[in-house]
């Protein structure tokens, strides 16, 4: 007898959402089916789905151990959260070849359900950095007598929401496709020509054998106009728009995916002014006087293009953050930091309700009276007048 040859072999998973991706959360079912297509009839020992989740960090140091000596230490840690296999036809022992342990599957295309749950406890979202991955994948394996197996790996995508709309979450907290409002005023009081200008910054950071590894980079940036000694901009609710990125990830042990909001004046030839706000990213837009269900199906159809950590392209090439933030400023965490630990404190009353005020709100005019005005101000140089 002429045995057949396996065509094709895929999987395919039952979405939950209009946009045809497959996303899950936690608690989540996920379900679908492993295809297999072959030409004639074949006998085969098993069909086997593992389904994994895990999260992954890896780097490499160089160090020097003497006058002409160096090594490289590599920095390696994983965290798995599940681990789930499955039978679909056969047994679980591959290497018995006796003729009984066979399955004749017959010419044509042929269908194999599989499910499985994920677990209730809170996963990490999926995602791609420069040094570690959270991913989470099906993998099928076709066992057939005296052939190699054959094997085939599919992703999914896991979102472990963020709702904005909870009280806990301080400060800023957008969500993915919304846009920053941003209400300042600056007065140029120096002789220079100034440029306000904003950012938002996003930071990986990476764990692994009580180290620590940081990439910080550049995702969305807007600039005012030039401002001459004694003119003032005011930005009224000015928008920056938030780009494909990842969610913040929070709860992850090994990677975590911070945003900060960095607003500061650029003064040539001077250190810059600057206020630094960190920012939560989630995945559920911000309801102020609604309910919203965090289920899957309701949130996949936002842009997903953040999976591949695409960041738009820029019209302007922005100073990078060391040249804004010194590392003596970060070193001796002076005045703009310390500002911020000051407005952080301000958030120990009603947080929603003052969050709001924040959002949609400006700030005083500078021409008001400070009612808690600084002792030194009186040796600092005036303002000219508007």
């Amino acid at each position: 007898m002429v045995l057949g040859k396996v065509k094709s072999l895929t999987i395919s998973f039952d979405c939950l959402n209009d946009s045809n991706v497959p996303v899950y959360s936690s608690g989540d079912t996920v379900s679908g089916r492993v295809n297999l297509e072959v030409t004639g009839e074949i006998r085969v020992k098993s069909l086997k789905i593992h389904a994994r989740g895990h999260a992954k960090v890896r780097w490499t140091e160089s160090r020097n151990a003497g006058s002409n000596t160096a090594y490289t230490q590599n920095y390696t840690e994983e965290v798995e959260y599940f681990n789930h296999k499955d039978i679909l036809i056969g047994h679980e022992r591959d290497d018995d070849n006796s003729e009984e342990g066979f399955n004749t599957i017959p010419s044509g295309r042929h269908e194999y359900a599989f499910s499985f749950e994920l677990p209730q406890t809170p996963l990490a979202t999926s995602f791609e950095g420069r040094h570690g991955s959270v991913r989470y994948w099906v993998k099928a394996e076709l066992h057939r007598p005296w052939l190699l197996p054959v094997k085939l790996k599919k992703e999914f995508t896991v979102f472990e929401h963020i709702d904005i709309n909870t009280p806990s979450l301080l400060i800023i907290f957008p969500s993915l496709g919304e846009s920053i409002q941003i209400f300042a005023e600056v007065e140029n009081c120096s002789s220079r020509m100034v440029v306000p200008k904003a950012a938002i910054y996003q930071t990986q950071a990476f764990y692994a054998k009580g180290k620590m590894k940081e990439v910080k980079q550049l995702v969305a940036n807007l600039r005012g106009e030039s401002l001459s000694s004694g003119k003032t901009e005011t930005w009224n609710g000015k928008l920056l728009k938030i780009p494909p990125v990842s969610p913040s990830i929070l709860d992850c042990s090994i990677i975590r995916v911070e945003y900060s909001l960095m607003v500061y004046v650029d003064i040539p030839g001077a250190m810059d002014l600057f206020l630094n706000l960190p920012l939560v990213i989630g995945t559920i837009p911000l309801h102020p006087f609604g309910s919203r269900t965090s289920s899957v199906s309701s949130q996949c159809s936002m842009n997903m293009n953040w999976l591949g950590l695409s960041l738009p392209e820029r019209p302007e090439a922005p100073p990078s953050y060391a040249e804004v933030v010194t590392e003596e400023q970060r070193r001796n965490n002076l005045a703009p930091v310390n500002a911020y630990d000051d407005f952080e404190r301000a958030f120990q009353g009603p947080l929603f309700a003052y969050i709001q005020e924040f959002r949609f709100l400006p700030p005083p005019l500078y021409s008001e009276i400070d009612p808690n005005p600084d002792p030194s101000a009186d040796d600092r140089p005036s303002c000219p007048s508007r």
